[in-house]
């Protein structure tokens, strides 16, 4: 449980200190960054090689801070968390605290409550949103454990989080549900 927690505590330093990590996440191995922080979203951008038109979602800890980020909560997101089988991550209308890159066009983007232990830990000791995007280039398959990550990734980031390295569990990418105005419920990937 100690290598657990400073693991945790390194990759919070890193972040606090305008980095990026490669972490696991309740669904895919990640790249994240403290999700308030652009030019550490940027970073990950360019290391991705993905178009800063295509967002990237951000996880944090539990529902009771969502609405920090997002100030008008449809009910039915709640129900949609309780109901999902799997992670299910929620694209919601006018977030706010987030880092401008991290939102559309229509200030809309993409968050995920985690309930994964590393992950949960990792965005309560940083006391917010961390970016969470697939660990790979943009347009090639996602890896679905760590040892599929590539070189580059791996060497473009300022931390590897030592925590679940060799696990050979396959993981899945996450639902997505767009939430809009006038109960607008848009499935976006299953």
């Amino acid at each position: 449980m100690q290598e657990f927690i400073e693991d945790v505590k390194r990759a919070v330093q890193v972040m606090r200190d305008g980095g990026i990590i490669l972490y696991p996440t309740d669904t895919i191995w990640g790249i994240g960054c403290d999700a308030s922080n652009s030019a550490a979203v940027r970073r990950i951008f360019q290391l991705k090689q993905r178009s800063d038109s295509k967002s990237m979602l951000s996880l944090i800890d539990s529902d009771a801070k969502l609405g920090y980020y997002v100030p008008d909560i449809p009910d039915v997101a709640y129900d949609l968390m309780d109901l999902a089988e799997k992670p299910l991550t929620i694209i919601y209308d006018n977030v706010r605290h987030l880092a401008p890159e991290l939102l559309a066009d229509d200030g809309s983007a993409g968050i995920r409550v985690t309930r994964e232990a590393f992950s949960k830990e990792l965005c309560r000791r940083l006391g917010g949103a961390v970016v969470s995007t697939s660990a790979n280039i943009s347009g090639q398959p996602s890896a679905a454990c760590f040892s599929e990550i590539a070189d580059v990734i791996r060497q473009g980031v300022d931390y590897i989080v030592e925590y679940r390295q060799t696990e050979q569990t396959r993981a899945v990418a996450s639902g997505i549900i767009k939430l809009g105005s006038g109960g607008l419920v848009k499935v976006i990937r299953e």
